[in-house]
């Protein structure tokens, strides 16, 4: 196992309009993926041709951080893998205050609440881009992504809580949500 924690986002060539409903997601095609190595300290996107390259960041991985990363991007990954990606340790944000909250929350209104800045896009426009061959754009907004994610999973890290809007109402909820850090043993990085 690697010493890396990668935080990581996709965005697709189509949608599950596409293809038939969500639960076709293995037909849902990556068009780019977004990552943060924390180990080079560094962000990455990689087209539809350079999966090879985010394949091998990820053989790297201790550690796989995402928003809704398990249900989806890895999902729609695996099928360029080589290795079963379910092997390595993953944080999905998404999937810890479902945990606590009991419902979702989109990464716009999360970003808004806890960080002050907003999203500059979602998935369809992202499909969007895509298809008209705005890659630069198209990657743009997905380490955008990337950056958001890993801003919100350093305040779980850091302070243990999130903000999260209420429905209907100007306050906020505090939620608790906490990751600790497994110390590398000098063992598992030979």
């Amino acid at each position: 196992m690697g010493a890396d924690k990668i935080v990581f986002d996709i965005e697709t060539k189509n949608s599950f309009a596409d293809v038939g409903g969500d639960h076709n997601i293995e037909k849902l095609e990556v068009s780019v993926v977004g990552a943060y190595s924390y180990a080079q300290d560094k962000y990455f996107c990689f087209n539809e041709y350079e999966l090879d390259q985010f394949v091998a960041l990820v053989r790297s991985a201790r550690l796989l951080i995402g928003f809704s990363s398990k249900r989806f991007d890895a999902a729609v990954l695996k099928k360029h893998f080589p290795f079963n990606i379910a092997t390595i340790p993953h944080f999905d944000i998404l999937e810890e205050i479902e945990k606590v909250l009991g419902r979702r929350i989109g990464l716009g209104v999360l970003a808004e609440a806890n960080l002050g800045i907003g999203k500059t896009g979602h998935g369809l426009e992202a499909i969007d881009l895509y298809r008209r061959g705005d890659i630069q754009k198209l990657k743009d907004y997905c380490v955008n992504d990337v950056k958001i994610t890993k801003d919100i999973f350093e305040l779980i890290k850091n302070r243990g809580f999130l903000w999260i809007p209420e429905r209907g109402i100007p306050q906020m909820k505090k939620i608790e949500i906490s990751y600790h850090e497994e110390p590398i043993s000098q063992a598992s990085l030979i």
